[in-house]
């Protein structure tokens, strides 16, 4: 995969993408990270990207032959879809990142000061995209989250095929609770049926854990998720309303 940064401030990257599973994927050659300094492409002696709105208002706009010129001079294949970060675009989730991670080059558009020129939207963007229900600064840290999330699921990216299927979310559910060395710690032990060796008895204990979990945290996610009988049971047994709630 290749992905295009469009930034105003490309120094804020240095940290996100030169380290952990991000700095391991690019130097394995599976995944092609680029930052483009959009300022690059203002050409006044003081790098201007961001000029008053017309009509009237508070704060800057980002000027549109500024973002558009620094997107033309990308190498983008037909299909490349451009994101730009917005608090008013569609809310990323993990069934996102897995339709992201599918495609073969993402260019992200980080917004700032008050917005964008209207214009680049509809020359441009794909879509928009928004980690969440508040505002930040600027658009360059729900970059570095949305590409964080999309490349640790990249084949090859992770130590196992399997490690990401295992991620909260992923089967719309939140994970189960983790475990490792020593057995007994400040007290507490680790559960007997992870020290059994039975590997059907602890898939169950992890599937119900993890649908207890999201239960009791984050019930709403119960709604879309795919259930089987024997969750709906175990659902049963944690919360009778449950069952009176889904019949």
């Amino acid at each position: 995969m290749r992905i295009d940064i469009l930034t105003l401030f490309p120094g804020m990257f240095t940290g996100p993408l030169t380290e952990s599973i991000v700095k391991r994927a690019q130097a394995k050659g599976l995944v092609d990270i680029h930052l483009t300094d959009m300022r690059d492409f203002a050409h006044d002696k003081h790098r201007t990207a961001d000029d008053r709105p017309f009509g009237g208002g508070v704060g800057m706009v980002l000027r549109p032959a500024v973002v558009f010129d620094a997107v033309q001079s990308i190498p983008r294949e037909p299909q490349a879809k451009v994101l730009l970060t917005s608090p008013q675009g569609r809310v990323f989730d993990q069934k996102y990142a897995v339709e992201l991670s599918e495609e073969t080059q993402l260019v992200f558009i980080c917004g700032h000061y008050e917005g964008i020129d209207e214009r680049i939207k509809d020359l441009v963007v794909t879509e928009e995209v928004s980690i969440g229900d508040y505002v930040l600064t600027g658009g360059e840290l729900p970059a570095m989250v949305m590409v964080d999330s999309i490349i640790r699921l990249l084949p090859g990216v992770l130590g196992k095929a399997e490690s990401p299927l295992q991620d909260s979310f992923y089967e719309g559910l939140l994970d189960y609770p983790h475990y490792t060395r020593p057995e007994e710690f400040q007290g507490l032990s680790v559960p007997t049926v992870l020290l059994s060796g039975n590997h059907a008895e602890i898939a169950r204990w992890r599937r119900k854990q993890s649908l207890y979990r999201t239960l009791v945290r984050r019930p709403e996610l119960l709604d879309k998720a795919p259930l089987t009988p024997e969750d709906r049971r175990w659902l049963a047994e944690f919360d009778p309303a449950f069952a009176r709630s889904y019949n």
